[in-house]
């Protein structure tokens, strides 16, 4: 007998397929940790070094980690796969999403439907992807901020949707970004970017201390 592992035909980098066609390949793949569906097409992305996305992850989901531990509401994931619509099923290295009166949902079966108000992404061999096929997905989902970490260019890019389209957030004169969906998510860019993971997190207590921070949570209490 033919098991039904085998009797599912295997995702390839490159197929044409369905949401739902995309899901019971992968789900019969347990030894495939990330696959996504972009437009209609599967990617599935090297090896992870640790220098130039296990490590810059890790800061990331730090940062965010503070913020959802001090606000009550919110909802960070790690990796989770997400249903945008019935040609992407993507896997953002972060996102976070408001809990009740967001965009998004929890299906039955434990995945996030629909637009996240935040994704991040760690863009090292990636970043031709996320700052094309992906942006552009996620623009029209209308996932209402998108932060991609270019680690190779240094660089780190946040953009905030107005009016259906992408812009830069930039930072202030001391070096700080603020979001504009999520009061108190402040980010000292050359904190990240410098590996001075301190800083970065002595900022964002700042933002967690501002009125908007206090005005924000009141809202979910």
């Amino acid at each position: 007998m033919i098991s039904s592992y085998l009797a599912i035909q295997s995702l390839e980098i490159g197929d044409h397929l369905t949401r739902d066609e995309f899901e019971r390949r992968y789900n019969a793949m347990p030894g495939v940790k990330k696959a996504e569906l972009i437009e209609g097409i599967v990617y599935m992305p090297s090896p992870l070094r640790i220098t130039v996305h296990a490590d810059p992850h890790a800061r990331i989901i730090t940062w965010l980690g503070n913020y959802w531990a001090a606000t009550p509401g919110v909802q960070l994931g790690d990796n989770a796969t997400v249903r945008l619509d019935a040609d992407n099923e993507l896997q953002p290295d972060a996102l976070m999403r408001i809990e009740q009166g967001g965009q998004s949902r929890i299906s039955n079966d434990g995945y996030v439907e629909g637009s996240p108000e935040l994704v991040v992404e760690i863009a090292a061999s990636t970043v031709s992807i996320d700052l094309h096929e992906k942006l552009k997905v996620y623009r029209r989902n209308q996932v209402q901020e998108y932060l991609v970490w270019r680690v190779y260019d240094r660089e780190v890019d946040w953009f905030w949707l107005r009016a259906g389209e992408y812009i830069h957030l930039e930072p202030n004169l001391e070096g700080v970004i603020y979001s504009k969906i999520f009061p108190g998510l402040w980010l000292d860019k050359a904190g990240l970017l410098t590996g001075n993971l301190s800083k970065v997190l002595a900022k964002l207590q700042q933002g967690l201390a501002s009125q908007e921070h206090q005005d924000f949570v009141q809202k979910f209490l």
